[in-house]
């Protein structure tokens, strides 16, 4: 390792988190650069202006000198290694750049850039293997099993997030709101006992299944070709049917139809008429009324009215 791959590699293990930055400080750091834009100044000159951020915030920054080398070097949503100094501008930080370059694919952890749930995910992986046991049909437990329990969806369930910019849009956001979900079906079905528990609840710990292949993680949340050809609920009903195929014809046509009603039914032909149209079962029902009530409420508390 040479002298200044030696430096960065001690400046990637101390560099400082966006919220710790300060006015007057100098900083070299690894950073999510979120936006990028190349303006003129009223000499003429070039400048850029970014947004960096870290998993504990973000804080635009600029760079006048060389702007246009620098900006070959790196582009919007890649990870960078950025130096410079933190100064105030009408009353906000700014990170003023001395220089700034691309951090390759190996280098990047994403855990570093991305926002991560509040909730450890151990304590979220206990709630969910209590949830999973609140599937009391044997056969139906198993499709959960199968598909929560092998990797790689298994890692990937507890690590993606659940949305880009939505509700639960950090790591760890999928199990968090899967938990949520399941936690509300559970005092559903206490309140309404002629609910099918055993299929409501596998179909809530499986309705997102499909977004562990619906993101790809780096710098940014973006999302995979598979994902943005075919979403989240077709895969979940790829994941789910191999692990289904065991079930009885009647269980598991219902488990896939609760999966794939379960953003809405209202063109679909199930029994149901008015405004459940499209809707066969009480259980799809329900998974799609609890699954926008965690959904609503959550970007409410994140974002906002």
């Amino acid at each position: 390792m040479g002298r200044i791959d030696a430096v960065e590699a001690a400046v990637a293990q101390i560099h400082p988190p966006v919220a710790e930055l300060r006015s007057g400080q100098r900083f070299e750091g690894r950073y999510a650069c979120v936006s990028k834009e190349r303006l003129t100044a009223r000499n003429g000159s070039a400048y850029l202006t970014l947004r960096l951020r870290d998993r504990t915030g973000t804080i635009p920054a600029r760079a006048f000198r060389e702007a246009d080398r620098l900006s070959l070097r790196f582009e919007r949503g890649d990870a960078v290694l950025a130096r410079g100094r933190i100064e105030r501008y009408k009353g906000e930080l700014v990170a003023d750049l001395d220089d700034l370059r691309r951090l390759e694919p190996g280098e990047v952890d994403p855990g570093e850039f991305l926002p991560a749930a509040y909730r450890s995910v151990e304590e979220l992986e206990g709630f969910l293997e209590h949830l999973t046991r609140e599937v009391y049909d044997p056969a139906m437990r198993g499709v959960v099993e199968a598909v929560l329990g092998s990797e790689p969806v298994a890692g990937e369930f507890r690590r993606a997030p659940c949305t880009r910019g939505g509700h639960h849009a950090y790591l760890g956001g999928l199990i968090e709101h899967t938990v949520s979900v399941g936690t509300l079906a559970t005092e559903l079905c206490q309140l309404h006992p002629r609910l099918d528990s055993d299929l409501l609840m596998a179909a809530v710990l499986l309705h997102d299944v499909g977004k562990t292949r619906e993101f790809t993680l780096g710098a940014d949340i973006g999302v995979s070709e598979e994902g943005r050809m075919l979403g989240h609920v077709a895969l979940g009903a790829e994941l789910i049917g191999p692990a289904a195929a065991a079930l009885e014809p009647e269980r598991r046509l219902a488990l896939t139809h609760c999966v794939l009603s379960h953003h809405g039914a209202e063109a679909g032909p199930g029994r149901a008429g008015g405004a459940f149209r499209g809707f066969a079962s009480p259980e799809a029902v329900a998974l799609y009324r609890l699954n926008a009530l965690d959904a609503q409420v959550k970007g409410v508390l994140e974002h906002g009215l």
